[in-house]
C-alpha cells in the first residue's frame, strides 16, 4: 500500500552530488538546449518579428526541410513538407490527401489508437482496420486485402515501446506506408525506402516546440496527393496547399519562427555531431542507464519485457507497489528533476523519463543516482 504524502516526504533533499546538470527529462515538450534558445536570442531583431514570406523566414524553412533530407538520408524525388498543427493535425491532413478507401493501422498505445480512430471516424474513407497489442509491446503487420495505407509508429510515446519500420511483406505495391515518427525522428535510425511518409511534430527528439508539423514523403506519396486532388479538403489541412508552398519554403499560414529556428539548431547540431547514427547511440547509451539500473533495483522494472521493442529514446520503468511513483516524481520535481510521471491514460506506478538526443547520457547516470536515493528512502 503507498503512503501518504507528508511533509517529510515533500521535503526531501537529494544530496547535490546525485543531481544532473539539466534535470528536463520531459518526453514533450522536450529539453531544448541552452546554446539553441541562446542562439535564438543573438538573432536579435533580425528574425523574430519578420514577415514568414520574405527571405530571412524562408531561407530558415529551406533549412529545416534540407537538414531534415540530409538527417534521414532521403533518396531523390522525396520531398520534405510541412505544415501548422503538429502531428495530431496531420492524421487529418492524411485523412484527406494519403489514404484512399482503406487505412490499416498499428495500435499499440495512446498515439497509434488516435491515428485509427480518426480514420474511422472520417466520412470520406471506407475502412480503417486495426492490428492491436497490449501496452507494453507491438502487434506484428501482416498484409491485409484491400489496404491502400498503412498506418505505424517508430515509437510509442505514451508506453515507451518501439517496432520496427518495414513494409508488410506481400502488401499492395501501391499502398502508402504512413510512419508516425514524432519522438523517433532524430533519434532513431530508418531507412527511407521502407516508408512513403514520416511525419513528425518537432517538440520530442527534435527539441523545439510543438505545432508544427513535418513530412518526408516519397514519389508515391506524391503521386497519391495528386490522385485525390480531386477530394475536397479544408485548405488548412489541404496536402496539395502545403506541398505548393513547401517547396518555395514557406507554409500556408503563419508559422512560429521560434519553432522553425530552434528545430533547425537541432537538426544541424545532430548532423555536425555525426548524424542519424551518432544521435540513435547517444539516446541508446542514455536509455540503456536506466533498463539497467530497473533491471538491478529489486523496487523497479522495465516496462516493457521484451528489449527488441524497449525504446531508446523513451524509458518506462515500473515500481513496486511498496513505492507510490507519484511520490517520486514529485520529490524529484522539488529537486529540480522535472516530467518523469508516466503518461496519463496509462494508469500505471511508472516513471517515464525521455532520453532524446539533447539530453546527456551523463545527466541520466545522475537521474539513476536519483532514483536510487529517492526511491530506498520512501521504502523505508
Amino acid at each position: 500500500m503507498f503512503r501518504a504524502m507528508t511533509d517529510q516526504t515533500a521535503d526531501i533533499r537529494i544530496p547535490l552530488d546525485h543531481l544532473p546538470a539539466d534535470g528536463r527529462f520531459g518526453s514533450g515538450p522536450s529539453k531544448v538546449r541552452v546554446e539553441a534558445l541562446r542562439a535564438l536570442a543573438e538573432t536579435g531583431s533580425a528574425y523574430m518579428g519578420t514577415s514568414h514570406r520574405q527571405k530571412t523566414v524562408k531561407d530558415m524553412v529551406g533549412r529545416a526541410r534540407s537538414g531534415l533530407s540530409q538527417l534521414l538520408g532521403l533518396p531523390d524525388g522525396y520531398e520534405v513538407l510541412l505544415g501548422n498543427g503538429g502531428a495530431t493535425a496531420f492524421w487529418d491532413v492524411a485523412g484527406f490527401r494519403l489514404v484512399r478507401e482503406h487505412s490499416h493501422h498499428a495500435v499499440f498505445g495512446e498515439f497509434s489508437s488516435k491515428f485509427a480512430q480518426a480514420m474511422a471516424e472520417a466520412p470520406h474513407v471506407a475502412m480503417a482496420t486495426t492490428v492491436e497489442a497490449d501496452p507494453g509491446s507491438h502487434p506484428h503487420v501482416v498484409a491485409v486485402d484491400g489496404a491502400d495505407a498503412y498506418a505505424l509508429t517508430q515509437n510509442e510515446t505514451s508506453t515507451g515501446v518501439c517496432m520496427p519500420v518495414a513494409r508488410p511483406a506481400g502488401a499492395d505495391p501501391n499502398a502508402l506506408v504512413l510512419v508516425d515518427a514524432t519522438s523517433a525522428a532524430g533519434g532513431m535510425a530508418v531507412d527511407p525506402v521502407e516508408f512513403d511518409v514520416y511525419y513528425l511534430s518537432p517538440q520530442k527528439a527534435l527539441a523545439s516546440d510543438g505545432g508544427l508539423w513535418l513530412a518526408a514523403c516519397s514519389p508515391r506519396a506524391l503521386q497519391r496527393i495528386d490522385d485525390l486532388a480531386g477530394r475536397w479538403a479544408p485548405a488548412s489541412l489541404d496536402l496539395l496547399i502545403a506541398r505548393d508552398n513547401s517547396v518555395k519554403d514557406q507554409t500556408y499560414n503563419t508559422p512560429a519562427l521560434a519553432t522553425i529556428f530552434l528545430l533547425v539548431q537541432q537538426v544541424e547540431w545532430i548532423l555536425d555531431q555525426g548524424g542519424l547514427a551518432w544521435a540513435e547511440s547517444r539516446c541508446r547509451e542514455a536509455s540503456g542507464v536506466l533498463y539497467d539500473w530497473a533491471e538491478a533495483h529489486e523496487l523497479a522494472t522495465p516496462f516493457v519485457a521484451d528489449p527488441a521493442m524497449r525504446s531508446p529514446v523513451v524509458v518506462t520503468i515500473d515500481l513496486d507497489d511498496r513505492v507510490d511513483a507519484t511520490q517520486v516524481c514529485s520529490v524529484l520535481r522539488a529537486n529540480g528533476v522535472v516530467d518523469t510521471d508516466s503518461y496519463r491514460k496509462l494508469g500505471r506506478n511508472q516513471i517515464r523519463v525521455a532520453t532524446f538526443p539533447a539530453i546527456s547520457p551523463d545527466d541520466t547516470r545522475q537521474l539513476a543516482s536519483c532514483l536510487d536515493y529517492v526511491v530506498g528512502l520512501l521504502a523505508g
